[in-house]
């Protein structure tokens, strides 16, 4: 892996007891494997008003149900309804926060400032967290938002580490912060590609992750320039502008890479000495629509990497299965973000992303048998007779064996488990726990 470490904060230091750790859950299942691989709370969505339209998304049955579950772990469940509300969005919003509220909800993420209103008078018992959309970077900001009554800011992921000092210097608030996952290549909150090329807002939920499309690039015309001949036009694309009236000429070549502008993607998991110093109270990891395999994995890493330090700050030691545990999960290339200095064109991706994660999830262990040492495994992906894989959990599992015979529910011999969520057992090489993953290179 390549090293993303920066320098050290050096600033003043705002110990706090223990940050919380908050996880993605794009649905039902993904916030119970969040919760079992150590997340203290998790954001979801709801079938209105949130920022990831594309997403499962929670129905209120489902939301009661994550709740309860949440609830048996002490783990806590928020709800981002973090849209830009239009006219005609705002019908319909008290009703949906009181039933929220009924859910169980511990708190909802909102941007607007006519939603948080909203909430406020007609469901004062549901805690109102300030989204990351609303770019809070400063003090005075994270004042305002205190006087107004809210007991938590989401920063936004433009802060660096002495701009939140300053904050935690000024305000007594909880301070949320992203510490892993995908970065926006504008400010957070305010792009408008989405909007212009497919009529999908993002700030209601609708981004199409343009910057991470595929470009050509032209170049216009100098005053008194013509670059177009006749000549030219034998070249399709030259040809094409020509007939459009285009004077314009290509930069790219037939067949040379296609350009895109996507950030890279943020990890903090070297830094987290740093992070709990200066006081931000939860760690926030991003990726709602991001796989199973992805919230276990970062979760369960994390979850190590906090406790490690918050057991012994004075010896904590940064263990390098940490980091390739993270790569294994990981969809883009990593860096630290605004952290600690301004992304440059090192930390933004220009050509089509070779993505990186090598492993699929390939079965769920549901039980395990000590005096046969066999496994019963649910499967997620195809594996058969002779895979390499890996087994981890949230209690410290970890080991890496090959694939040996493969019996279905009544002890046939199969040389393949083919079937989505097909029960079927395998020998192990040490000691599985339910919840335990099993998972293989692709």
């Amino acid at each position: 892996m390549d090293t993303i470490t920066k320098p050290k904060y050096t600033g003043k230091r705002y110990r706090l007891d223990k940050p919380e750790l908050l996880a993605p859950a794009g649905n039902l299942e993904k916030l119970k494997f969040a919760i079992h691989y150590g997340a203290d709370a998790v954001y979801i969505g709801g079938q209105k008003y949130g920022l990831r339209s594309n997403a499962d998304n929670f129905s209120f049955e489902e939301m009661r149900e994550g709740v309860e579950f949440a609830n048996k772990y002490g783990a806590k469940v928020f709800v981002a309804t973090n849209i830009y509300a239009h006219n005609e969005d705002i019908e319909g919003i008290e009703a949906y926060l009181k039933e929220l509220y009924e859910a169980g909800i511990s708190a909802i993420i909102v941007a607007d400032p006519a939603i948080i209103e909203v909430a406020q008078r007609a469901v004062p018992g549901l805690e109102v967290h300030l989204s990351t959309q609303q770019s809070t970077i400063n003090w005075q900001a994270v004042q305002f938002w205190k006087e107004e009554g809210l007991p938590r800011v989401v920063l936004g992921r433009e802060a660096s580490l002495q701009e939140i000092a300053e904050i935690k210097e000024h305000v007594d608030i909880e301070i949320e912060a992203f510490i892993h996952g995908a970065m926006c290549s504008s400010f957070s909150g305010r792009c408008v590609l989405s909007n212009h090329f497919t009529d999908r807002d993002s700030n209601r939920g609708g981004c199409c992750q343009s910057c991470r499309w595929k470009y050509d690039l032209f170049e216009d015309a100098r005053e008194n320039e013509v670059w177009v001949s006749e000549e030219d036009t034998r070249d399709s694309q030259i040809l094409k502008n020509f007939e459009l009236g285009v004077n314009q000429l290509p930069l790219y070549e037939e067949g040379d890479q296609a350009f895109t502008m996507g950030s890279k993607d943020l990890c903090m998991l070297e830094n987290i000495p740093d992070l709990i110093d200066v006081g931000i109270d939860s760690f926030k990891i991003e990726g709602r629509m991001k796989s199973i395999h992805y919230v276990a994995t970062v979760v369960n890493v994390y979850r190590q990497a906090i406790d490690s330090y918050m057991a012994d700050p004075e010896n904590y030691v940064l263990k390098p299965e940490w980091l390739e545990e993270i790569q294994k999960a990981a969809n883009r290339p990593l860096n630290t973000g605004f952290f600690y200095d301004t992304p440059d064109h090192e930390d933004h991706i220009y050509e089509p992303e070779e993505k990186a994660v090598p492993y699929d999830f390939a079965g769920l262990v549901m039980d395990y048998d000590e005096k046969s040492q066999m496994a019963t495994i649910q499967q997620r992906n195809y594996f058969k007779t002779g895979n390499e894989i890996e087994f981890f959990g949230p209690n410290g599992t970890f080991f890496k064996q090959k694939v040996g015979e493969i019996y279905d529910e009544a002890g046939n011999l199969l040389d393949a488990a083919r079937h989505p969520l097909q029960m079927v057992k395998i020998k192990v090489d040490q000691p599985v726990a339910y919840f335990d993953m099993m998972r293989k290179k692709k």
